[in-house]
């Protein structure tokens, strides 16, 4: 079969590996003159990891390849959306044919109603559906409709979850025992932080406790159900239902962020896994195919509130763009057609069984978090946390002679302790093997380097 086919890739023995990465520091060089930090996005600048980021120069299947020529097993899969791999044949010549009929027309498509149609049928609960172009557009804009459906003002999120860069969510939790955010970004005003409760997941106490005092001023709750953007934090069923619970008792909407879990850890998210269904769903990533899409959705009594049924607005002259619409309407096709869920879990299912045995003859304190097909180590000592407080900074001691021992064997993982893994079509039980294999030596030079560091 053809390497972008979901069956076939080379195996790992095919990486080629040089020493220099003169072009990519050269690169990297030229991007720091023109580009803040040299970079786009603040985790490609590997201040956590050290090192210079490499430039990719091409990617195929589950392979990257960079400026150097070093090929790398990818298991970032530009953080998420690269479900099926990368440049799968299949999407490649839906993007390619929706392109031959122009990039953009500023009005209504077939494939945005196509796909529309697709997320209404696969998500719980959801009955009407707008795309968007970010992720981080997708939750500002469900925020504001929240907001504007219950004419309330105060948002919920939690410590440990990220939705984007949108001003009110860029907060943190304050100090003493009330819950009034804080800015955690300069240009954040203050006034925005007000409006926003922190409070920490896995605490139904707490959650209780806020809406006893601010219930009837709450507009949402919104959490990444499958929280991944803190390490891979799972939550337990019972303090989602808690959140059901509390939410519907007083007025307030409960937003599940599933930009990340939507569509890649079951065929209708965590809402699915879960079996709690939330009034108003963001999505992102796999809805996408690689291309810069996000969405928002939820029943159509708290949809007929947007713009231009009802008043409140939102608009982008790229939402519903034809060949992001094509891109991702294809990729949730082959998803189904594949059975694309269970094949992630019989590979799942393989990697912890070979990381068992890994992670016992492991020098350092390490265990594995996986949900279907997005995966975490934990390097802390005890139980996998559940919150973001109970995360150890030590973790990325560890991590960095991890992240460039993988780099050295050929496996590109996130340049970041606390950011997790994906699985993707592409990927063999022979990659699963050989990362298996190049953590078992990874973690003994951990262990060495982290021992010589501390004396």
């Amino acid at each position: 079969m053809s390497e972008g086919s979901p069956h076939g890739d080379a195996n790992q023995g095919d990486v080629k590996m040089t020493e220099a990465g003169a072009k990519s520091t050269e690169l990297f060089e030229r991007a720091k003159k023109v580009i803040p930090g040299g970079v786009n996005s603040p985790v490609r600048a590997f201040r956590a990891v050290g090192g210079v980021p490499f430039f990719i120069k091409e990617a195929k299947g589950a392979y990257l390849t960079d400026e150097d020529g070093n090929r790398y097993v990818d298991f970032v899969n530009s953080w998420g959306p690269l479900i099926l791999g990368h440049a799968n044949d299949e999407l490649i010549g839906v993007i390619q044919n929706a392109v031959t009929k122009g990039t953009s027309y500023g009005a209504p498509c077939r494939a945005e109603v196509e796909l529309a149609e697709k997320i209404v049928e696969w998500y719980p609960g959801l009955e009407q559906v707008r795309c968007v172009s970010s992720g981080t557009e997708a939750v500002m804009s469900a925020i504001r409709l929240a907001r504007g459906a219950t004419g309330r003002d105060l948002i919920v999120k939690f410590s440990g979850c990220y939705h984007g860069h949108a001003d009110h969510l860029l907060v943190a939790a304050g100090s003493g025992l009330v819950t009034f955010g804080e800015p955690s970004s300069a240009g954040v005003p203050a006034p925005f932080a007000s409006l926003t409760r922190v409070l920490p997941l896995d605490d139904e106490a707490k959650v209780e406790e806020l809406f006893a005092r601010e219930g009837s001023e709450i507009a949402a709750v919104i959490l990444e159900p499958m929280p991944a953007n803190n390490g891979l934090l799972l939550q337990r069923q019972a303090f989602l239902q808690k959140l059901r619970d509390l939410t519907k008792a007083h007025g307030a909407l409960l937003i599940f962020d599933e930009v990340i879990s939507g569509f890649r850890i079951a065929k209708g998210g965590a809402a699915e896994r879960f079996g709690i269904t939330p009034d108003l769903a963001t999505f992102g990533k796999v809805i996408g195919g690689g291309m810069p899409v996000g969405a928002f959705g939820g029943r159509r009594e708290l949809m007929k509130n947007l713009a231009p049924e009802g008043k409140v607005y939102q608009a982008g002259t790229l939402s519903g763009n034809p060949v992001a619409m094509a891109a991702g309407l294809e990729t949730l096709r082959i998803l189904e057609r594949e059975n694309a869920w269970a094949r992630f879990e019989e590979l799942g299912t393989r990697f912890e069984g070979l990381m068992g045995p890994v992670m016992e003859r492991a020098p350092i304190p390490v265990e594995m978090v996986r949900v279907g097909s997005a995966f975490w180590l934990s390097l802390q000592e005890g139980e996998p946390p559940r919150t973001a407080e109970c995360i150890d900074p030590r973790a990325a001691e560890y991590y960095r002679p991890i992240f460039h021992q993988l780099r050295k064997k050929g496996y590109s993982i996130a340049p970041s302790a606390y950011e997790v893994g994906f699985l993707s079509l592409a990927h063999t039980p022979e990659h699963i093997d050989g990362l298996a294999a190049a953590l078992d030596e990874a973690f003994q030079i951990a262990a060495a380097e982290t021992q010589g560091a501390n004396g």
